[in-house]
């Protein structure tokens, strides 16, 4: 049986699957589980990385924390832009993770691969040099390969935050925010509350490649599909086909980040769509302003965690480092948090496959997550409804992964 840790707010505590199963492993992760968490606009998953070519100047080598277990931590610490900053808040959080842990049995050995596959391979063979059982990272996908090449050749487990799923695999598991996810949630949702015929615009790129995918096989499974068309840049044509269709439609999903949400709204609108006699649906990229202050998308509905655990962790993060983080600062916490308590429990055992794709999952910041054999993962995932205010939870997170 897995006891109870002592802990601080915000460490890892276990989380039995279920009353009568309290032998596999559930773990709640970061605060303690609120029935979903997290919040703030998610940015486009399949958008820019970083640049191309070598990696930027490596800084120092730093470890922090005293314990036993070496644990890899690779970011882009020195790449341009936008990565440079979400990295140092990625770390900010793994280190947030760390003193908040209750007598955390690990040291993490940060590497900085400059955002480039080279410099990836260089500190993942340094880390491995130096004796850690995990890694955690890449953070992005070009990357990944890079790291996994040579931790699969050591039987070393990956915990990556790309959001790409094909580099997923044996060994390297994705704890990101995939969009698959957020595609069986709402058309489970949606089938829950009787919608059985459905219409789809889509944007024509990597992001709606694996959308569309995704949703054909969960409505495949609940209903079925009366229109389906993709666009580039010139949505008119496509929304056009698809506004002819609407009439045996009971729900309309769109996929695309908040300002072309809004401008596929739009061109159906124009098209001569009535968008408030169908329900709309979306991703988790709908949580951004643009989309509430939409009088079109009123009342649309998608799936993303519940904010109320980012609230919590933002308000934490704030208060020791004078700043926001970003939004995928939670991944680098959760995973940290895991880390330290299977680091804990489960002994020699604590990284194998078996631990880490255990059934029962895991609960952190952004509520629940398990990962799968594929090395993709599934979230617990709240169902919002856009307002003009922000957005209102219309179904909770699941408390536990079904049977």
């Amino acid at each position: 049986m897995v006891g109870p840790l002592n802990r601080k707010p915000g460490s890892s505590v276990p989380c039995p699957s279920s009353p009568t199963r309290r032998t596999a492993l559930g773990l709640i992760l970061g605060a303690p589980l609120l029935g979903g968490c997290a919040g703030g606009p998610v940015s486009n998953p399949f958008g820019p990385s970083a640049p191309e070519g070598p990696p930027g100047p490596q800084q120092q080598p730093l470890a922090v924390g005293t314990g036993q277990v070496k644990v890899g931590l690779i970011l882009p610490l020195s790449a341009a832009g936008n990565a440079g900053v979400a990295a140092q808040s990625m770390k900010n959080a793994a280190e947030m993770a760390l003193a908040e842990f209750q007598n955390p049995n690990i040291q993490l050995l940060i590497k900085d691969d400059g955002g480039s596959p080279q410099g990836a391979q260089q500190v993942t063979q340094q880390a491995l040099g130096e004796g850690v059982e995990i890694i955690l990272g890449p953070l992005f996908a070009a990357s990944v390969p890079a790291t996994a090449q040579l931790t699969r050749a050591r039987g070393i487990s990956v915990i990556a935050f790309s959001t790409d799923s094909s580099v997923a695999g044996r060994g390297v598991y994705l704890l990101s925010f995939l969009p698959e996810s957020d595609v069986n949630r709402i058309v489970d949702y949606s089938a829950s509350i009787g919608k059985k015929s459905f219409a789809a615009l889509l944007p024509d790129n990597a992001y709606g490649n694996v959308v569309e995918a995704a949703f054909k096989q969960a409505v495949g499974r609940k209903g079925r599909i009366v229109a389906f068309e993709k666009y580039t840049a010139d949505r008119a044509g496509a929304a056009r086909t698809v506004a002819q269709s609407l009439g045996s439609a009971d729900a309309l999903f769109i996929a695309d980040d908040g300002e072309s949400v809004v401008a596929a709204a739009d061109a159906l609108t124009a098209a001569g769509a009535n968008l408030r006699n169908i329900q709309l649906l979306g991703t988790g990229l709908w949580d951004n302003p643009r989309v509430y202050a939409s009088a079109t998308l009123q009342g649309g509905l998608y799936a993303a965690p519940d904010p109320s655990g980012f609230r919590a962790f933002s308000g934490r993060y704030r208060a020791k480092y004078g700043a926001d983080p970003v939004r995928t600062a939670t991944l680098a916490y959760d995973a940290v948090a895991l880390v330290a308590a299977l680091s804990k429990q489960q002994g020699g055992q604590r990284f194998a496959p078996e631990t880490l794709t255990n059934p029962s999952g895991f609960a952190g910041i952004d509520g629940l997550f398990r990962f799968r054999s594929d090395g993709t993962n599934e979230r617990g995932l709240a169902v919002m409804k856009v307002a003009s205010g922000g957005s209102t939870p219309v179904a909770g997170s699941p408390k536990s992964f079904g049977a």
